[in-house]
């Protein structure tokens, strides 16, 4: 058990001295003890040399009393008041404000002088008082907010409760407040709250009240602030008939009365525990209420017998049992769990010191006394408690004490507390409870590296500590053990790590041990019955259970499901590092934000114990590094376990960003003939060049176990896959490994080139061509086709070769229809589209006497502007007439469409109209009209070629509006008849009617364009001529004599105004500048357009 208090016999009665203890009061240095006689011993509390972390086992466990007082006196009597008082001093209790002492004794409260002990006055109204209490505390005044120093003392007398308040020294009045109380008042104690609130407890028979004295003292009603304290709904016992509302502890003969109990009726008990909380009891029926009397819904205590006193010494509480038993329980008030029990003989007094003030930390060294010893209980050191509790493996209630601690009195609390939880967590997996005990080191917030220990190296690797683990224990299996386990504890100890997979190790070192208590007990507690034998009976009083035989290590089912487990862990813990740390492996935060208490870093629970021991100079710590390494662990053993317990979950694991160790997931894979996994981890981890070669035996079929390689890695398609998939950054790895894919299939292995994705647009273009002109030209030709055609490359080189391998092509072909008229056929229109390419260059290549580039030379010749060669190839070579007209129609519409974009670019007014094909000949030079050009190849030929009077006819009459009359009439010979030109002069007039007509029409559209926009600037839009407003120069605004400007209140007269579109009129030197916006028309000073009356609707213009 704990040993959170060490007993200490500071005062004992000689034998010869026939006097009772009767009441105690510690003060400072000061103890006063009241005997039966009605004297008064002073005595000072000395300082004794004995450490309080010597303990005695069986004085702390209730075995034996303790021992009685050393040689060195604890306290030393500096005087007595023999006739202090005439008879037994019941109670004692001081206001050391007021320099007062008060007693109970013979039935009335006296008040002394604190230092002479004379008696200063007997209150005498306080006839057949039962007992009284003091308390003193900071108050605030709630107007000024000035803080004073207020004591109250309470005195309980039959039925009645007097109250009297000294503050600052002074008493307030010499009448104190009185309440009728329903019963006999047994028991009084003062609580406290947060903000300096303050309640008075009162026990009596019929049950317990709450008081607020300082309500009582200003009401007039009767009972106006006393509360009754009643059960909790969830403790009222229907089936005995009682009512909703029953009082807690009242005796009534519907339920367990005490009348036929020799009249014995228990005495009512109540303490304060922390700030708002109160315990009272009542036999061994208990209640926790709030400071206002509201039941909380808690459990009972746990008591066997109705205690003497209870009482609260900081963060514990106290039940000193019935004389006869003697003993002191010492219990943890949040879990009731009892935890000390100290053999206190014949002892019913229990003395907790007053506060000077109100301290959160109070009661420490309370007294414990029978009628001729007094016990003084020094209190442990929290960390010896602390580590006491861990040590006996009561971690719930090691973390039930910290949590009750406050901050102050405990170095880095938080810290502890995770220490503690994951101590807990270690004895759960030791205990095979893996669920929760991984669990609860996710609560804990453990550093996964401990977590991870705990399992054999197949997933922890080299982390794991079982190897050593199960050699140490190994050796003692070959001996015998005693009984006592001695020869176990050796190397329990030397175990670095308190962790272990093995299922049963921890026998191999405990057995033969006596049992420890652990947490299940406080686990259960509220399951089981807790009776006193129970919890004074320590563990060496309970045999030993004989040690269960060490079984296997951890493998099998098991290991897998506390394998499934760690996943949950180490995904939480994979969660929390990405919140610090990018996926490149550098610090979200750099660098990063110290705690500045600690030190620490918000992720330092991820990181290491060890390395803030190694590191005792925080700042120094490299925390990138240090994150990073705990990352690579926390991922590496996620793989290892996903691949033992849950295979499936493997592969998405690697196919995100992650930092598993690429040499245990690439062994861990292969082994597992898990290709294509593996080939998705290596390219996550940018590990390109292994992943190609691992493809390309693959592929090609060199790998060693072929028989096990999917069919999907046979073959390119994987590869050119992979290859895709790569940024242009790696083009030459790029380059190296799509030299197999396009020896073997030359057209699957282009896709990496060629394909519809950013990566391959990207690549340099001219290392790629410059790489497929030395494997083959034809794959040089597809590549820049797809650049040039596809993806708008405008590089003069790459079109200037595309241009040379169409032309070398068709110079080399050996007569194929089809292959030269599809090259021939894409050399056209390339020369046709391109405007890159070198057309000097293009034009000496192409041969003058070869039927099969007369065309491609009449392109380039029109590409390079030279239109009448063009058109002389068409006539006179090719011979296609067609082609010639459609040549010119093209090149007189560009001419036009150009023409019209430059007169756009000088003159803004000139706007954008549908171009038509019968312009005025006047709009271009007659020099550049290329269907002059043509006319005059088809009438004056070179010498060698005959005139075409045939084609001059056909292209006079659909094209003689584009030709100059003079010059075409100029051509015409003498001896023509008119009636050949007869097409010719009718589409000449047609022409110039239509361009007339045109004429007409526009003009006509403007004067209605010029006529709207006159009427809407007069009368205004049609919109207001609708609701029968005049708007426009029409609009009208009448002011009368009798208007006055809304601005400055003033007539109009003859001042210049100012009207706003909603008719609102105000005088023109009301509206300073543009910061005044427009003043409503309401009232007097709107008026209507066209003299409207007043009073009508507001309205703009529109």
């Amino acid at each position: 058990m704990l040993s959170a208090f060490q007993p200490q016999a500071i005062y004992e009665l000689k034998p010869r001295d026939k006097s009772r203890i009767e009441s105690l009061l510690a003060y400072g240095d000061r103890l006063l003890v009241g005997l039966g006689t009605g004297s008064l011993r002073i005595f000072r509390v000395n300082e004794t040399s004995s450490s309080p972390n010597e303990r005695d086992p069986a004085i702390e466990n209730g075995d034996q009393p303790p021992q009685s007082p050393t040689k060195l006196k604890a306290v030393d009597l500096l005087r007595e008041e023999e006739k202090f008082s005439r008879r037994p001093v019941q109670q004692l209790a001081i206001v050391k404000e007021a320099n007062l002492l008060v007693s109970l004794s013979d039935g009335y409260i006296s008040l002394h002088d604190l230092q002479t002990y004379q008696l200063v006055e007997r209150i005498e109204r306080t006839k057949g008082a039962t007992c009284f209490t003091v308390t003193s505390n900071v108050v605030k005044d709630a107007e000024t907010g000035v803080p004073s120093l207020v004591s109250r003392m309470a005195v309980g007398v039959k039925r009645k409760l007097l109250c009297w308040t000294w503050r600052d020294m002074e008493m307030e009045s010499n009448e104190p407040v009185e309440l009728a109380m329903e019963s006999t008042v047994k028991s009084l104690n003062w609580v406290h709250g947060g903000g300096g609130m303050v309640r008075l407890v009162v026990g009596t028979d019929p049950g317990f009240s709450i008081v607020d004295a300082d309500a009582a003292g200003k009401g007039e009603a009767e009972g106006e602030g006393v509360k009754p304290v009643y059960k909790p709904a969830s403790r009222q016992d229907t089936t005995s008939g009682e009512l909703a509302g029953v009082r807690f502890a009242a005796v009534s003969s519907s339920g367990m009365g005490y009348m036929g109990m020799s009249s014995w009726v228990p005495k009512p008990m109540a303490t304060g525990l922390f700030e708002g909380e109160v315990l009272i009891a009542k036999d061994v029926n208990t209640l926790f209420t709030d400071i206002d009397g509201k039941a909380l819904e808690r459990r009972q205590v746990p008591w066997s017998l109705a205690p003497e006193a209870i009482g609260f010494s900081y963060p514990y509480m106290l039940a000193l049992q019935p004389p006869e038993k003697g003993t002191l329980q010492i219990r943890n008030p949040e879990t009731l769990t009892l935890l000390q029990t100290i053999g206190v003989p014949s002892a019913s007094i229990l003395h907790i010191p007053q506060p000077n003030i109100s301290l959160a930390h109070a009661g420490k060294g309370f007294l414990v006394a029978s009628d001729r010893i007094i016990w003084r209980m020094n209190a442990l050191p929290y960390d010896a408690q602390l580590a006491e509790l861990v040590e006996r493996e009561r971690f719930d209630e090691a973390v039930s004490l910290l949590t009750l601690l406050e901050d102050t009195l405990i170095n880095d609390k938080l810290g502890r507390i995770r220490e503690i939880k994951t101590q807990k967590a270690v004895s759960l997996f030791q205990q095979q409870k893996y669920r929760p005990a991984l669990d609860l080191f996710t609560e804990a917030e453990a550093p996964p590296e401990r977590v991870i220990a705990l399992y054999p190296r197949s997933i922890a690797g080299e982390l794991s500590s079982i190897h050593d683990l199960t050699t140490e224990a190994s050796e003692p299996e070959n001996g015998t053990e005693d009984e006592g386990g001695k020869a176990d504890d050796p190397p329990a100890k030397e175990v670095p790590l308190p962790a272990t997979p093995s299922k049963g190790m921890l026998s191999k070192f405990k057995s033969g041990h006596a049992r420890k208590e652990s947490d299940t007990a406080t686990v259960k507690a509220a399951a089981r019955l807790d009776t006193d034998n129970m919890s004074i009976r320590t563990s060496k009083a309970s045999p030993a259970k004989p040690a269960a035989p060490a079984d296997k290590p951890l493998e099998g089912e098991d290991l897998k499901f506390a394998v499934r487990c760690l996943c949950s862990f180490l995904a939480q813990a994979r969660v929390q590092i990405q919140k610090y740390l990018s996926t490149d492996g550098k610090l979200r935060q750099d660098p990063p934000e110290l705690d500045a208490e600690s030190g620490r870093t918000a992720f330092a629970n991820l990181l290491p114990s060890s390395l803030f021991a190694n590191h005792p100079d925080l700042p120094k710590i490299n925390w990138q590094a240090e994150l990073l390494t705990t990352a690579k662990l926390v991922d590496t053993t996620l793989f290892r376990a996903y691949m033992l317990a849950l295979p499936s979950l493997a592969g998405p694991l690697f196919r995100l960003d992650n930092f598993c160790s690429p040499s245990v997931v690439q062994s861990s894979l292969y082994k597992n003939e898990r290709y294509g996994d593996l080939i998705d981890f290596l390219h996550g981890k940018k590990l390109h060049r292994q992943a190609l070669e691992m493809l390309q035996k693959f592929g090609k079929g060199e790998a060693e176990h072929e028989d096990s390689v999917p069919e999907g890695m046979k073959g390119v398609q994987r590869t050119v896959a992979y290859l895709k998939q790569l940024p242009p950054e790696l083009v030459d790895l790029v380059l190296e490994f799509v030299r197999w894919p396009l020896g073997l299939e030359s057209g699957k292995g282009m896709e990496v080139f060629v394909a519809d994705t950013d990566f391959a647009e990207r690549l340099p273009r001219g290392k790629v061509v410059g790489f497929l002109r030395d494997m083959d030209e034809g794959l040089e030709e597809e590549y820049l086709e797809h650049v040039v055609g596809e993806l708008g490359d405008g590089t003069a080189e790459f079109h200037q070769r595309l241009v040379d391998m169409y032309i070398a092509r068709l110079k080399k072909s050996d007569g194929d229809g089809g292959d030269e008229g599809q090259t021939k056929q894409k050399l056209e229109m390339f020369l046709r589209k391109s405007t890159a390419y070198n057309k000097l260059a293009t034009f000496r290549q192409l041969p003058t006497d070869d039927p099969t580039f007369f065309e491609s030379r009449a392109i380039v010749l029109s590409a390079m502007g030279n239109h009448k060669q063009a058109l002389s190839s068409y006539v006179f070579q090719i011979k296609n007439y067609a082609k010639a007209e459609q040549y010119c129609n093209d090149i007189y519409v560009r001419q036009q469409q150009e023409g019209a974009e430059e007169a756009c670019l000088i003159d803004s007014h000139v706007t954008h109209e549908k171009f038509t094909s019968y312009e005025p000949q006047s709009a271009m030079s007659e020099k550049d009209n290329v269907f002059a050009m043509l006319l005059g190849l088809y009438l004056l030929p070179p010498p060698s070629q005959e005139k075409r009077w045939p084609q001059a006819l056909d292209l006079l009459s659909r094209h003689g509006a584009r030709l100059p009359a003079s010059s075409t009439l100029d051509l015409m010979p003498d001896d023509l008849a008119v009636s050949e030109l007869q097409d010719y002069f009718l589409n000449r007039i047609r022409n110039a009617t239509s361009v007339l007509r045109e004429s007409a029409v526009v003009k006509s559209l403007a004067a209605v364009q010029r006529s709207n926009t006159e009427r809407a600037w007069l009368i205004g839009p049609d919109e207001m001529a609708e609701v029968g407003r005049k708007a426009g120069r029409n609009r009208r605004v009448r002011i009368s004599e009798e208007d006055h400007c809304k601005v400055c209140h003033k007539r109009f007269g003859a001042s210049a105004v100012r009207v706003y579109p909603d008719d609102g009129v105000v005088h023109y030197g009301c509206v300073p500048g543009k910061n005044v916006k427009g003043v409503e028309g309401a009232g007097e000073s709107r008026r209507r357009v066209g003299g409207r009356g007043q009073g009508q609707g507001q309205r703009g213009w529109g």
